[in-house]
């Protein structure tokens, strides 16, 4: 009996390794898409899960931090190949595409400052400002349920515009919205025992003037223990942390470093691999690769034996929809922030513009539009 078992582990665990680098090399379009493959590979050709089971995993997602997709492949490898599996499964969605960035944060770190390499991403940023806005534009039909979360968001927004930290913002607006909508039923003792991800991870120093490998993994490791909603909601923590805070990056930086993340396959938190590699070559890479994706594994881990609970939990369903529209005002707040520094021109708007319609209106695949930008970058230059 304990051989049959351990063989059927083994057979198991390959399967999951060999499932999860095939969706990593070829997972291109963002979580949506990476969500919709899985289905299709284990409910409907392996039969691995039922359709409730996976909902079941998708509603388990949404109700901790992380990038959802990689939390998906973490899940559906720990449901059939146990704890190896949780392990080596999300390692196999992740690698194919830390490998692809590692080498394109190369090129651009070598090739960068080339005449040719600024105008191919000066065509390819409006592109995604309009990607941004197009995953803003579909979450924010589904996160902006009433009035009360609609003046949330607004006020989310210029609340960070005048500085208040993103962190503060996540969780006080996410419970202010919380306790709107629920006053009147909600009891004292709904609180107790609750502890915020990333709430004890201590704040860094406001300004620092060079880049430091400890303080790195842990600014990775936070926003990876904190981070909500869409991976877009990114962009509001990395620049609050390595632009505003740290000056390590500048919002051009920040920009490429999003479009290299958007058009290689696999999880969008792979920016932080291109990120660290621009920062402090490939032990940067490394380790705030580490930092981004080691609280989805953990996460998972705790999360899991808790599904059913949480699923029909009006006290978290209710907090991480507030949570969701703290998300979108900070994401819509940063888009606005980063539009001014790639809308430049009539020609980069009008880029920005065609591309949002293409995505809205006809759902073009974003990779071909950020070839497409990239190509209309390199003509201007010779025009």
């Amino acid at each position: 009996m304990n051989e049959t078992r351990q063989s059927k582990h083994t057979g198991s665990l390959k399967e999951v390794i060999l499932l999860f680098l095939k969706l990593g090399i070829t997972g291109f379009g963002g979580p949506a898409a990476h969500i919709s493959m899985m289905h299709d590979e284990v409910v409907k050709r392996r039969k691995w899960l039922d359709e409730q089971e996976f909902l079941d995993l998708i509603g388990a997602t949404n109700l901790i931090p992380g990038p959802n997709s990689t939390e998906m492949a973490i899940h559906i490898s720990l449901k059939h190949a146990g704890w190896r599996g949780l392990i080596l499964g999300g390692i196999s969605f992740i690698f194919p595409a830390v490998l692809i960035v590692l080498g394109l944060a190369w090129l651009y770190v070598q090739y960068g400052s080339y005449p040719q390499a600024e105008w191919l991403l000066y065509g390819i940023k409006p592109v995604v400002i309009a990607i941004v806005f197009q995953a803003l534009w579909s979450l924010g039909k589904k996160a902006i349920k009433d009035r009360i979360t609609g003046i949330g968001v607004l006020g989310v927004m210029v609340l960070y515009w005048l500085g208040v930290n993103e962190i503060a913002l996540l969780f006080g607006g996410g419970f202010a919205l919380l306790l709107l909508k629920n006053f009147k039923s909600m009891e004292t003792k709904q609180f107790a025992g609750i502890a915020l991800p990333g709430s004890l991870l201590v704040a860094f120093p406001q300004t620092i003037s060079s880049v430091q490998l400890p303080i790195l993994f842990f600014t990775f490791l936070k926003i990876g223990s904190i981070l909500y909603g869409s991976g877009y909601v990114l962009l509001a923590f990395l620049r609050s942390d390595l632009v505003v805070n740290f000056g390590w990056l500048t919002d051009q930086q920040l920009i490429d470093a999003i479009a290299i993340g958007q058009v290689t396959p696999g999880p969008v938190f792979t920016t932080a691999t291109f990120i660290g590699y621009i920062l402090a070559g490939v032990p940067g890479a490394l380790l705030a690769t580490l930092g981004i994706f080691l609280p989805s594994f953990v996460f998972v881990a705790l999360s899991s034996p808790l599904i059913p609970k949480l699923r029909n939990s009006k006290f978290f369903g209710s907090l991480l929809d507030g949570i969701n529209a703290v998300s979108l005002g900070l994401m819509a707040a940063v888009l606005v922030q980063l539009g001014r520094s790639s809308l430049i021109d009539p020609l980069t708007i009008l880029i920005g513009l065609i591309s949002a319609i293409l995505l809205i209106r006809f759902r073009v695949n974003s990779t071909w539009l950020i070839l497409g930008g990239g190509i209309i970058g390199l003509v201007s230059a010779l025009v």
